[in-house]
């Protein structure tokens, strides 16, 4: 675990870096990440429940199983389908979302959530509500005592010893040009392509 203190006690943060092809998470100080997978997760819809529910009068949501992580979604299976959580990198689809959270701390962080502030990478051009949602999930949901969400942009000048600049950005789906000043996001100024 890496260094830093917290309320006095000496733990490690934990970073969250999702972009549109891979969902990247570690701590914070370390020189890479613990778990690089794919944003995309395997989806199959139990048809046996289903059957099962449209016999019966009683309506549920039929259950699904969830494939995460490369080497996950790489074996065939039949009536799998691929699915992503982002749309124009954003999360779109929040049961996924929750699932791939759920599988970072249980196989590859390896610790309660409660125990580790998070701080968690954003698109910049990013809504209120999505970022309410998100906030709101990892402190009902996941407990953590401290949430930071940063933007993309930010971030990237910041690594590169800069508060002003301009952060050209080509990722796995899109190109986007954002201009940060002092620290924040110019936001009437960024392109997305």
């Amino acid at each position: 675990m890496s260094g830093g203190v917290y309320g006095g006690d000496e733990v490690g943060a934990l970073v969250f870096d999702i972009g549109t092809y891979s969902f990247r998470a570690g701590y914070a100080g370390e020189d890479s990440p613990k778990a690089e997978i794919p944003t995309h997760v395997g989806v199959i819809e139990d048809l046996e429940i289903q059957m099962e529910i449209e016999e019966s009068s009683n309506v549920k949501q039929p259950e699904k199983q969830y494939y995460i992580d490369t080497n996950s979604i790489k074996v065939p299976r039949k009536g799998m389908e691929i699915h992503s959580f982002l749309k124009d990198g954003m999360i779109e689809d929040w049961d996924v979302y929750e699932k791939m959270i759920d599988y970072v701390y249980s196989r590859h962080v390896r610790s309660e959530s409660n125990l580790h502030p998070v701080m968690m990478s954003e698109p910049a051009w990013n809504s209120r509500s999505k970022r309410e949602k998100m906030t709101e999930l990892m402190f009902e949901k996941y407990n953590v005592p401290a949430f930071f969400l940063c933007k993309n942009a930010v971030l990237s000048a910041f690594a590169n010893s800069r508060s002003t600049a301009l952060v050209l950005d080509s990722g796995a789906t899109h190109t986007t040009a954002v201009p940060v000043y002092d620290g924040y996001v110019v936001s009437q100024g960024q392109y997305s392509h």
